[in-house]
């Protein structure tokens, strides 16, 4: 993996400084970009808040093979991790990083080749998403788009598009609404109330696919979304990208977990750097993480087998995690692993 980080680093200049830690100190404030908005305390909370729970280590027991394996909205996954959605190269990682194109494809085939899926971004530039379902195309819809909260009809053609193009679950980020970049571009995305929510459920459903909603951060949202019909949601904070000094997700993902336990699938992102840190996510109640930056890094490094190099990594790493804390497979985990 230091080859790659080396090699991202080198095609990340001026954009990323592929720090040994992705914590947000050192590019505070750079959106565009890969850091943080404002002062970066979202992003950096995000990193603090999984540092503060500290794991039961238990090691008299007979478990050398743990099931990391698990089903969530329907997929059959190796491990309880994904690609999170993240597009824009140009302006986000430079024109000298990587194409649009050959990101997205990488990131789609290296999940697949991990045992995983990966989720794509949408933003101001048309090609972001037609890009996206170009490499969802190619892979038979195995991947999960994300559409922007856009205003009028253009929500509803994208969720079409990527109905059409075989995907079974489409994810739309409702916090995109204060992305720098979006508003910078002109482009016309607005908040939706729950009406406005339950309507693109409810055409989502009517094609038999599955909605995810990303971008809650309180129990209230949470049970809005539900009630709008969402089969899915996301703890996020857009990665500390779209309002400054949010907790970091881990701090409110518990409750969030506790209040919509048994009604949708409760997925997270924000600061997940390591094996480690996915079992942490479990414990608090998530059914699944999604990994960003470090994946995206993964990719810009190395475009054929980055990123399936680094999720096997975490995969090495989670199950060394499970036998330490005495689990024998994800069903175990919960909160009594985590020291009080």
């Amino acid at each position: 993996m230091k080859e790659i980080w080396n090699a991202a680093r080198e095609r990340l200049k001026g954009f990323c400084r592929v720090c040994s830690v992705c914590d947000g100190r050192a590019c505070a404030g750079e959106v565009p970009g890969m850091g943080g908005l404002g002062s970066g305390a979202s992003f950096k909370n995000n990193l603090a808040a999984l540092a503060s729970f500290r794991l039961r280590m238990r090691v008299i027991h007979e478990i050398t093979e743990p099931d990391i394996s698990t089903d969530v909205l329907g997929l059959k996954l190796s491990m309880p991790v994904m690609a999170a959605p993240i597009g824009g190269t140009s302006y986000n990682m430079g024109e000298n990083s990587i194409s649009e194109r050959r990101y997205i494809a990488s990131v789609i085939q290296g999940c697949l080749a991990a045992g995983t899926r990966a989720c794509t971004g949408d933003g101001p530039l048309d090609e972001i998403f037609t890009e996206a379902l170009f490499a969802i195309k190619e892979a038979s819809g195995a991947a999960i788009p994300f559409i922007k909260p856009w205003e009028g009809r253009e929500a509803f053609d994208k969720i079409q598009a990527a109905l059409d193009a075989g995907c079974t679950i489409i994810g739309m980020d409702i916090d995109a609404i204060g992305l720098v970049t979006l508003r910078k571009m002109g482009r016309p995305v607005s908040p939706k109330n729950i009406e406005q929510l339950a309507a693109i459920a409810e055409y989502v459903h009517s094609h038999h696919a599955r909605l995810i909603a990303k971008g809650i951060m309180t129990r209230e949202d949470a049970a809005l979304a539900c009630d709008a019909g969402v089969d899915g949601i996301v703890v996020s904070n857009h990665g500390g990208r779209v309002l400054d000094h949010t907790p970091g997700t881990a701090e409110v993902l518990s409750e969030i977990a506790e209040a919509v336990k048994g009604k949708v699938a409760v997925l997270v992102d924000g600061g997940v750097r390591s094996g480690v840190d996915v079992l942490k996510m479990r414990a608090l109640g998530a059914d699944a993480v999604l990994i960003g930056r470090p994946c995206s890094l993964a990719v810009v490094g190395d475009p054929e087998n980055g990123l399936e190099k680094y999720l096997n990594a975490i995969r090495q790493q989670l199950m060394a995690a499970m036998i330490l804390t005495g689990m024998p497979d994800l069903q175990s985990v919960g909160k009594h692993i985590l020291q009080p």
